[in-house]
């Protein structure tokens, strides 16, 4: 069933995928960012727009009167600002869009968190759990980038709890592993500037991100998913979105205990082709299951 989706960062990274995995089924894509993108998508409907203030946000919401929106604008990168403004912007970005999508009539909302949260490579240490992380382990953020995701997270959690049970808004934040674009499979630069084929080569790498890494158009099939099936989704619940295998060609249970030996003990589960981060929840509560993996999109041999 086509519907009129909101998708702000529709310009970035993610955002490209997203608008163009939304449009390809069909909905009718209405892309809210800062920049415009400089290959537009048919058909989708791009509009540059300061997310911080608050009462632009809210006019162009009501004037397009989504009936979902999905939530990726955000500075994407740590320590891509002073830790102050990377807060303050995320953070305020996320309630805005939130507040905005709920007084113009959304049902659905769907916020974008990251997996760094979870508090791997702070420089005080790091030990959790156990492995792989899954919703269940309490994040443990280190920095304004972080923090500010897990803010969006709980901004979602709090509307859920504001708006009660009955309500017909739903919401929901998911953490999007290391986000692969489809030009990077062919050798493009990733978000950190080396490639993929590099990234696969030394382990050092991908170990500050715990190997884990996403297909862009696997996201977009995901928030596909979500949006269709959210009636089996619990409101205010969270999800790792990631690939089914780890960036890495050999086992993490031999190379985490090489470049983080305190963590050894909790590897040795990570056999095989298995990752750091479970994907059980996406996959038991709305049947999602990533199609794509580096075995089979790198263009480069290793």
């Amino acid at each position: 069933m086509s519907e009129k989706v909101i998708i702000t960062g529709g310009s970035g990274r993610l955002g490209r995928a997203v608008v163009q995995g939304f449009a390809a089924a069909g909905h009718e894509v209405i892309s809210l960012d800062r920049e415009l993108p400089k290959q537009a998508v048919p058909g989708v409907d791009y509009r540059s727009i300061d997310l911080m203030d608050a009462e632009a946000t809210h006019t162009a919401f009501k004037e397009i009167s989504p009936q979902a929106v999905v939530s990726l604008a955000a500075m994407a990168v740590p320590f891509m600002a002073p830790e102050e403004v990377l807060l303050k912007t995320n953070s305020t970005i996320a309630h805005n869009v939130t507040s905005a999508a709920v007084e113009s009539g959304a049902t659905r909302v769907v916020l974008a968190s990251s997996p760094s949260i979870m508090g791997y490579g702070s420089p005080g240490g790091w030990v959790p759990e156990k492995l792989p992380l899954d919703e269940n382990e309490t994040p443990r953020p280190w920095h304004a980038y972080g923090l500010s995701k897990y803010v969006a997270e709980q901004i979602a959690a709090m509307f859920a709890a504001k708006m009660g049970p009955s309500s017909p808004v739903k919401f929901a934040s998911f953490r999007p592993c290391f986000v692969i674009a489809e030009e990077e499979w062919d050798g493009a630069p990733t978000q950190q500037g080396h490639t993929v084929a590099e990234r696969l080569q030394d382990p050092k790498l991908s170990a500050p991100a715990l190997f884990n890494y996403v297909d862009a158009r696997d996201v977009a099939d995901f928030l596909l998913l979500l949006l269709e099936r959210f009636d089996r989704v619990e409101n205010g619940s969270v999800f790792f979105v990631g690939a089914k295998d780890a960036m890495a060609t050999r086992p993490l249970s031999e190379i985490i205990p090489e470049i983080y030996p305190e963590l050894a003990s909790l590897a040795t589960g990570l056999t095989g082709d298995r990752p750091a981060f479970s994907i059980d929840k996406a996959r038991e509560t709305i049947g999602w299951e990533p199609k794509r993996s580096w075995r089979t999109e790198l263009k480069t041999k290793i």
